[in-house]
């Protein structure tokens, strides 16, 4: 899907810059079908597996209130956590393969990443003081709090994109960056830089990815192969429940901070790569290639994660999850069920639309005006930064931040 179509004649090898007329997405460069006004101008696979994807981070976030003491939501838990962020990385690597440092995508970095980064920061922290009424009464913006980690990570893989581009073997880098960080204590706490570098290798890994092989995942093959791959990981879930430390799925310490012997943090960081990377690429084997009721709300996805921690925080402060009948099945599935449902309500466009304001941002007062490229000269500018041929297609989810596409 990311070829134009022959046209008639002798055949000839076609200029590697040229983007596809025949693409799925829209030009970059027509602002009004970027935003997705024209729905069948973007990929329906990645925008049902961003949707798909941030109803699991609401139910993680969601059962992380409710699992002790109920084994079976423990192991859906591990197991989502596993892979649901690894996904979104890998997703938000591989649409970053053809982000440089010209101007105008330095400028939407800066508006759809680094300015709700600010303001989400800013809002939960005094959440956090005024409605959890916590000890911390500090708004620190260099230590992210809750949510806006991925935030503050995203800004930094995108800037180090090009870097990425330029190493040979740049997935062995970065994995050799994550063990390292993974015995290094006390890494976390500034720009939460511990889960910056042991992310780094799915996000790399996004960006050496290519479209046929998200075409090989969605084959019927993947599908049947995936069933008992899901199975095992989930038999491997209950097994771990009592015997594992759930600090380690979310990747924000070094094992020393663990109380494990640093050999640990290596040898854990490759395994849970490993097995972030297969489970994805089970999760995306189902998630479906045509257009749902529920497709529209993958452009949404950014409002969804964003907001959501206000909701949990708000019904946790309230002591909304000190129930005992929501430790049960009947709760589990009353959480499961709302938590769901809320998501799907934020990633709606109403909601889009209200905060746009602040997290898609125009801020062109804050910004000198920017000549536009010759389209030649943009091609050949974009031949040589990626290597490859810019496709419309890879700037579908290079809105605020790939996977969490506004």
């Amino acid at each position: 899907m990311f070829h134009a179509a022959p046209s008639p004649g002798p055949k000839r090898t076609p200029l590697p810059p040229s983007p596809s007329p025949a693409s799925d997405a829209p030009d970059p460069q027509r602002p009004d079908e970027r935003r997705g006004r024209t729905g069948e101008q973007r990929d329906p696979f990645f925008d049902n597996a961003k949707y798909l994807a941030i109803v699991l981070v609401a139910l993680g976030h969601s059962w992380a209130t409710i699992k002790s003491d109920n084994r079976f939501l423990e192991t859906a838990y591990n197991v989502v956590y596993v892979f649901h962020m690894p996904a979104f990385v890998i997703i938000s690597g591989y649409f970053s393969r053809n982000f440089d440092l010209r101007p105008q995508r330095l400028k939407r970095l800066l508006t759809g990443v680094l300015v709700p980064y600010v303001v989400f920061q800013t809002a939960y922290s005094l959440f956090r003081i005024h409605v959890g009424h916590t000890g911390d009464r500090h708004v620190d913006l260099f230590t992210p709090w809750y949510l806006t980690w991925f935030l503050c990570a995203l800004f930094i893989w995108r800037l180090t994109a090009p870097v990425w581009r330029m190493l040979r073997r740049p997935l062995p880098v970065a994995v050799g960056l994550a063990m390292l960080a993974s015995v290094t204590p006390g890494l976390g706490g500034v720009l939460e830089l511990q889960r910056v570098l042991q992310f780094l290798p799915c996000f790399v890994l996004g960006m050496c990815l290519k479209p046929e092989h998200f075409r090989l995942v969605r084959r019927r093959s993947a599908r049947i192969l995936s069933v008992p791959v899901i199975v095992l990981a989930v038999a491997l879930g209950w097994w771990s429940v009592p015997r594992m430390d759930a600090g380690w799925l979310y990747r924000n310490a070094a094992a020393q901070d663990l109380g494990a012997p640093w050999w640990a943090g290596p040898v854990t960081v490759l395994l849970l790569f490993g097995c972030a990377l297969l489970l994805t690429a089970c999760f995306l084997a189902w998630v479906p290639g045509r257009r749902l009721w529920c497709t529209a709300l993958g452009a949404g996805t950014l409002g969804g994660y964003l907001l959501h921690g206000f909701a949990v925080k708000g019904v946790l402060y309230a002591g909304g999850f000190e129930a005992d009948w929501l430790h049960g099945p009947l709760g589990a599935l009353v959480v499961t069920v709302v938590a769901a449902a809320g998501m799907t309500v934020l990633c709606t466009r109403p909601v889009r639309q209200t905060f746009r304001c602040v997290m898609e941002p125009r801020m062109d007062w804050a910004f000198r005006r920017i000549a536009p490229q010759a389209s030649g000269e943009r091609a050949r500018t974009d031949g040589r930064a990626a290597g490859a041929v810019a496709t419309p297609v890879a700037e579908q989810a290079a809105e605020p931040e790939a996977a969490l596409a506004r």
